[in-house]
């Protein structure tokens, strides 16, 4: 009888260890949290991309993506396969929009947003935010020869900007409280406003900076066009991730977070931003800003009010 008791036990053992097995793996799994288990299931990774936000994501002549954004998101794209150890982890570009990108995250189109998206409070009711990764401020894009310096020079003036942005809301509020005076029109992208300018049917065009310097770059003649005004406002851009997710939030802040405090980022800056670049070969001229130096030195995922 004790022979059998000895041969059960081994035989319980090994029951015992099977039923644990199963739980052991899926409290690791359970420890990706739900962004990255879905990345490792699939063994795909859904980035969501713009198609004509010049440096930062758009489409080189091969319509392949390119760009400051695409860059640091492919950063985090080596990152996810060292975490969940999938070396050929397949990468689905999908194009974004300034409407979609946020139900695009929220119901599981993309996992990722790496494009030119404000870091804003409210924002976060709905979707979470990564690591700043660069400060835009509202400037103006207007002819070298117009006589516009500043913002009060744009008084009584024919102005454009993009629909639904911080600069638009910029604009009206001037409007209201200084008593501008300034006809405002209200284009659905960087092309369309960009193109109403160069018509001579504004005066000028207000915007982030950085995205002007980028619209500055594609026209015929760059050096007609300049860009000019004290900044006004801070705002961050910050790659979007799904809400409460904290495993997959926490790898990208680490990915980006290492790259500043590493010094890397710099390069990267300078070869987007004071290097020509595609499509036209024409350097932005666009040197790291105080603001920009500051956010590396002590990265942050604060977003403006």
């Amino acid at each position: 009888m004790k022979h059998l008791v000895k041969l059960a036990a081994p035989a319980a053992l090994l029951s015992m260890m099977l039923c644990v097995l199963p739980s052991s793996a899926y409290a690791a799994d359970a420890a990706l949290g739900p962004t990255l288990q879905k990345i490792k299931e699939a063994n795909l990774i859904a980035i969501g991309h713009r198609t004509s936000s010049i440096p930062f994501s758009y489409y080189d002549e091969n319509q392949q993506v390119i760009g400051y954004s695409q860059d640091l998101c492919n950063k985090v794209i080596d990152a996810v396969k060292a975490r969940i150890g999938a070396p050929k982890l397949e990468v689905r570009m999908v194009p974004v929009t300034s409407q979609n990108r946020t139900p695009l995250l929220q119901n599981g189109t993309i996992d990722l947003e790496c494009g030119v998206t404000s870091n804003l409070k409210n924002r976060w009711q709905q979707v979470s935010f990564a690591t700043n990764f660069f400060v835009a401020s509202s400037r103006i894009l207007t002819r070298r020869n117009s006589g516009i310096k500043d913002f009060p020079d744009l008084a009584g003036k024919a102005v454009v900007t993009n629909a639904g942005t911080s600069s638009e809301q910029l604009l009206r509020n001037l409007n209201e409280h200084r008593k501008m005076n300034m006809q405002i029109q209200s284009a659905k992208d960087y092309g369309e406003a960009f193109l109403i300018l160069q018509s001579g049917r504004v005066a000028a065009y207000v915007m982030d900076d950085v995205l002007l310097a980028g619209a500055r770059t594609t026209a015929q003649k760059p050096d007609d066009w300049v860009l000019t005004g004290n900044p006004f406002g801070a705002e961050p851009y910050a790659f979007m991730v799904r809400k409460d997710d904290a495993p997959f939030k926490q790898l990208v802040d680490q990915t980006l977070t290492g790259l500043m405090k590493s010094g890397e980022i710099r390069k990267m800056y300078a070869k987007w931003f004071t290097f020509p670049i595609p499509p036209k070969n024409v350097s932005f001229n666009f040197p790291m800003s105080e603001t920009v130096t500051q956010l590396y030195a002590a990265p942050s995922d604060k977003p403006m009010d």
